[in-house]
């Protein structure tokens, strides 16, 4: 069963459920996925992954806006859809994984320094796609150079 296969059964069952919380996460990915089918690049595995990355990327940052307004009712929102969308994703990778992968690349690169970013950053970002945060990758690969 495909992603979108899944949402649809998925988005059925909240109806029933009356979850209005999970069935409104669920129709901002069927969004999604609709508007993929017609853009030029398409509806791959990949770019399903990025979108839904994407999502929460997004909905965890207008929560983070919405409290430093304090409106917690809205971040409260915002926070619930980020959830529902992050069940779709890969399970995350935890720091202490992120960096033996790190480690594991810079050796395999032969990386000697903080001049060696860039090569390490490209090799790391394909490997963990969709399983670790860019910025924390980044910030891991940039520790782990200057040690």
């Amino acid at each position: 069963m495909n992603l979108e296969e899944q949402i649809n059964t998925d988005i059925k069952s909240a109806m029933l459920a009356k979850d209005s919380a999970k069935l409104e996460g669920l129709r901002a990915i069927k969004s999604a996925i609709l508007l993929m089918k017609t853009s030029p690049e398409g509806n791959t595995p990949d770019a399903e992954l990025k979108a839904l990355q994407k999502m929460v990327k997004q909905r965890r940052e207008t929560a983070e806006l919405y409290k430093s307004q304090q409106r917690e009712d809205l971040a409260l929102v915002e926070l619930a859809q980020a959830a529902v969308i992050e069940a779709y994703l890969p399970k995350q990778m935890n720091e202490e994984e992120i960096k033996a992968a790190v480690l594991e690349v810079i050796k395999s690169v032969g990386a000697k320094g903080p001049a060696d970013l860039g090569k390490v950053m490209g090799v790391i970002t394909k490997q963990l796609a969709g399983k670790a945060d860019g910025k924390t990758v980044a910030a891991i690969v940039k520790q782990s150079l200057t040690e």
